[in-house]
């Protein structure tokens, strides 16, 4: 046995003993090793900036020097609900940001240690009027504009180059009604299918988009689309990440205590067909945001107006088994957002709008328990939306 071994075991026997963290080899606890990091869109006022954290193995979070990071275009500096505006590359290299007060798209590339820096060329216009959602599948990127009422809601397209540069693609914007409200836009796995969620007016009516993407990466409307909504408020969304044709949707409007989640399956035309008894109710207010554990079994909706986190067991059909909900440690004052978990799976990060915060669950199976240490500050100034997590190593 070399030195060096015989050094961690003896200080992590005595770190045990000690009832500390368990040392590296170095001395250094385990929770200050680097998993990967943490990213918010903190729709700041003036230049929109991105929160930064470094990731560690017991879940918990620290600002990365230099946080928060320029975006480049103008966050709108009041609180924004929605599902996606801050999204990363499949490779891992590019963030994308939702600028909505300035209407435009940033990209950043991110460096070795997790650090930001705007590509050339970025911003660019969003397309439209506020945007508040986008999805990207290879160098296809699509982004929902809200719009301010009268004009420019819409869903467009662009194409994302080597060098990061977003560049819109012609004849690939689909409008939608002024009092559409977007929440969410995102592709399925394959990116062979997009879906928009339409909230609507508060007592409706709502409707999902359901389209095919071509190979030139334009959009079908789909036979039937736009579909009527199961409930009020179609809202956060996501496709199983085992089955690219299975569609859920959180309903955020019903009432107090009536939310639902809605499951569909989503043909190779797009066409939404309802499975099993769909909407599935989780007994709880203002189901807003939707994750789905990397294995397809569970899936957790964020209740803001709880605010909780409802958990469910998604059956071999793609139904829903109503597991309970999580309340999180502090709920005054939060209004949990946009949720995602990290590569591993093993930790639920989830926006705080109301606090700026960020709150952190481990997971086991479709069980939450929040970190003794969450939630975890965001910037002063973040009214944010929007998070992406990621790894390093074997933690990506």
């Amino acid at each position: 046995m070399h030195v060096s071994a015989r050094v961690a075991l003896a200080t992590g026997a005595l770190g045990l003993m000690l009832g500390g963290s368990l040392p590296t080899a170095f001395g250094e606890p385990e929770n200050a090793t680097v998993t990967g990091h943490v990213y918010v869109n903190d729709n700041a006022a003036g230049t929109n900036t991105i929160a930064a954290f470094d990731r560690h193995a017991d879940g918990s979070l620290t600002p990365m020097p230099g946080s928060p990071f320029p975006a480049g275009g103008a966050g709108a500096g009041s609180i924004i609900g929605s599902q996606g505006a801050l999204q990363v590359t499949a490779n891992g290299q590019f963030l994308l940001a939702a600028d909505a007060g300035s209407n435009q798209i940033s990209v950043l590339r991110i460096d070795a240690q997790g650090g930001l820096q705007a590509v050339a060329g970025s911003p660019v216009s969003s397309g439209g009027i506020e945007p508040i959602s986008i999805t990207v599948h290879d160098n296809l990127v699509y982004v929902a504009n809200e719009g301010n009422g009268t004009t420019g809601s819409n869903y467009t397209g662009f194409t994302l180059g080597s060098t990061g540069l977003l560049t819109p693609l012609s004849n690939s914007t689909v409008p939608l009604s002024p009092t559409a409200l977007p929440g969410d836009v995102l592709f399925n796995s394959t990116g062979t299918l997009l879906v928009g969620t339409e909230v609507g007016p508060a007592n409706g009516p709502s409707f999902i988009d359901s389209y095919t993407v071509g190979a030139d990466g334009r959009l079908t409307t789909a036979p039937g689309s736009p579909f009527a909504a199961q409930a009020v408020g179609p809202f956060g969304s996501e496709f199983r990440p085992t089955d690219p044709s299975e569609l859920y949707v959180s309903n955020a409007h019903g009432g107090a205590n009536l939310g639902s989640i809605s499951a569909y399956h989503d043909n190779a035309l797009g066409v939404l067909t309802p499975i099993g008894a769909s909407p599935f109710a989780d007994k709880q207010t203002a189901p807003c945001w939707v994750e789905i554990t990397h294995d397809g079994r569970f899936l957790f909706t964020v209740n803001t107006a709880v605010p909780s986190i409802s958990r469910f067991r998604i059956q071999n059909d793609g139904s829903l088994v109503l597991l309970g909900s999580t309340v999180f440690n502090d709920p005054t004052g939060l209004r949990p957002f946009d949720a995602r978990l990290d590569p591993s799976g093993q930790t639920l990060y989830v926006v705080d709008a109301g606090l700026a915060k960020v709150s952190a669950f481990a997971v086991n199976g479709g069980s939450l328990n929040e970190l003794e240490a969450s939630p975890f500050a965001l910037p002063t100034g973040a009214t944010p939306f929007g998070i992406v997590v990621t790894g390093t190593g074997a933690d990506s």
